[in-house]
């Protein structure tokens, strides 16, 4: 494509590196990224998108802006209080940058609407806040053949990660760390726990970074790794993670086959 003088100054910090260059940046707008949430993660991660200049921009969240949400949710400013946050995000990414589109899903995330909506993008992008999605998610990346880079974040602490565990090799997927969703009342959410807000900051542009990298094939991926960040230590680690040849879902015996019917249920075993 040729970019006008305005995208040209737009994007000229990007196309002067020579691991994105024009021709990465032209890619950067023909691809298509599906942010799930568009909360503490959703908000940075759809920001930084937008300003880098990926073309389309999906964002699924089913809520609306709460005063409780700005203290992290930074894509929501305190005027938009009770509006839908798709449409609250939307507004703020059209400020940010003209050239991309964004298309709201103002809905909530299931396993009747995953898969068609997933093979809509080129890569999923998930910030949800909840295990039961987060699973699903998961599945979902799974059987539409779909990258995944995920993050979580609590209190002081913050998770990121990507899989591609539908193709050939060490792919793993998250059921090979995490095999089924913990009992609910076990771990605490962001309201009970508290999270620090700039976590989800930090977070949520990591996120941005491990998109932007694999829909350039530029720099090591995160697949088959997870990245461990402690705010209170200022620490970050890199673990290596494993396909587990016993995971229900990418193993040698899967016993998850296939994304049910039903919000309550992320997928269908078999025995």
């Amino acid at each position: 494509m040729a970019f006008n003088e305005t995208q040209v100054q737009r994007y000229a910090r990007h196309i002067v590196l020579p691991e994105v260059g024009a021709r990465g940046q032209e890619k950067l707008f023909h691809a298509k990224v599906l942010v799930v949430g568009a909360g503490g993660l959703g908000s940075p991660s759809l920001m930084y998108l937008a300003a880098a200049g990926v073309g389309t921009l999906g964002v699924i969240d089913d809520d609306t802006v709460d005063l409780s949400n700005l203290q992290r949710q930074i894509v929501h400013p305190t005027s938009r209080i009770g509006t839908p946050k798709v449409a609250s995000a939307a507004a703020t990414l059209a400020e940010i940058n003209p050239d991309v589109r964004v298309v709201q899903h103002g809905t909530r995330l299931t396993s009747e609407n995953a898969l068609a909506l997933f093979k809509e993008y080129d890569l999923i992008a998930d910030g949800s806040d909840n295990f039961p999605t987060r699973f699903l998610v998961n599945d979902a990346c799974y059987f539409a053949r779909k990258p995944l880079v995920t993050a979580a974040v609590l209190r002081f602490d913050g998770q990121l990660a990507a899989f591609r565990a539908y193709e050939e090799g060490n792919h793993p997927c998250y059921r090979c760390i995490f095999r089924e969703p913990p009992p609910p009342g076990s771990v605490p959410n962001c309201a009970e726990g508290g999270v620090f807000g700039a976590i989800a900051g930090v977070m949520g542009t990591l996120q941005a970074t491990e998109v932007v990298k694999e829909l350039l094939g530029i720099g090591e991926s995160l697949d088959a790794h997870m990245l461990i960040y402690d705010g209170l230590s200022s620490t970050f680690r890199k673990i290596a993670v494993r396909r587990d040849p016993g995971c229900p879902l990418c193993g040698d015996a899967p016993t998850i086959l296939e994304i049910v019917q039903g919000e309550e249920a992320a997928c269908a075993t078999k025995g």
